[in-house]
């Protein structure tokens, strides 16, 4: 019986977790939709019955937040009701299941960090889809629901990875956000967190984030600035740049409950990122 079960298995956080766990000596087996649909439920109890882990960590998820928009009925299938499928089966074989979320459940209006019991309020179809995979999540008797947020890793897309291209492209001035407020997060270290919290048998909704919050425009400053660039980053407004999806102001997620369960914080977002860096 292998002890983890990971759905998204190709993305940056299903990476980090596959590997963080055979760091750990754990027996980990990977699942992306090349191999396991997670909105087939027939082929979803079967791979549970095949494989019995112990655990299932879904890192699956549909997180292109414009496109969600667009298509909230795929958004909610991939999102929300795939997780149901996920509860059921993990149910049927007596798997936690561990369902990675978002700050994008909450509505963004909050002056203070949020809280895991404040209440939610999505403002976009991905957000409302998370929602409900959250709730979904719930059917399992054994389940922890990871709200984060920023991630940044390796193998994969992100904020770093833009801000990087733009500089070594010889891009400037940079033009980044600066009335949106989050923390960033290393997918290496949310994959330690979910497997510490995995390890001392965390139940219900926690916060995983890297210590610290900033801005979009901030943390491009960092970026730039770490890699020792000399590329200008001005400040932009949200309603300067219309999307499609609203973004929520304020996305900072409060981490006392998680530092209370591993007996502290994680690392800062700015050390965070020297080690991102360093390692791609």
């Amino acid at each position: 019986m292998p002890d983890l079960l990971v759905t998204g298995a190709h993305g940056q956080l299903g990476r980090a977790v596959l590997e963080r766990a055979t760091a750990r000596g754990l027996a980990a087996v990977g699942h992306d939709l090349d191999t396991l649909d997670i909105t087939d439920a027939a082929a979803v109890t079967a791979a549970l019955e095949r494989i019995r882990p112990r655990a299932l960590v879904n890192c699956a998820a549909w997180t292109a937040v414009d496109d969600c928009e667009g298509d909230p009925g795929l958004a909610l299938e991939v999102n929300g009701t795939a997780v149901g499928h996920l509860a059921a089966a993990c149910a049927a074989v007596g798997a936690t299941l561990v369902q990675v979320s978002t700050d994008y459940v909450f509505s963004g209006a909050s002056a203070h960090p949020y809280r895991e019991d404040d209440p939610v309020g999505p403002t976009s179809a991905y957000g409302r889809s998370k929602l409900e995979g959250e709730r979904l999540a719930q059917r399992a008797p054994e389940h922890l629901v990871v709200r984060t947020a920023w991630l940044f890793g390796r193998g994969g897309r992100s904020f770093v990875t833009a801000i990087r291209g733009q500089v070594e492209a010889g891009r400037s001035p940079l033009r980044v956000v600066a009335d949106q407020r989050g923390c960033p997060t290393y997918c290496d270290d949310l994959a330690e967190a979910i497997l510490g919290l995995l390890e001392r048998r965390a139940r219900g909704t926690v916060h995983a984030v890297n210590s610290g919050a900033t801005t979009w425009h901030a943390f491009a400053l960092e970026i730039v600035r770490q890699l020792g660039a000399a590329a200008e980053v001005r400040p932009e407004l949200t309603a300067d740049v219309p999307r499609p999806a609203p973004r929520p102001a304020n996305s900072v997620l409060d981490t006392s409950r998680l530092a209370t369960l591993l007996g502290g914080p994680l690392p800062t977002w700015q050390d965070a990122l020297i080690r991102y860096l360093a390692a791609s």
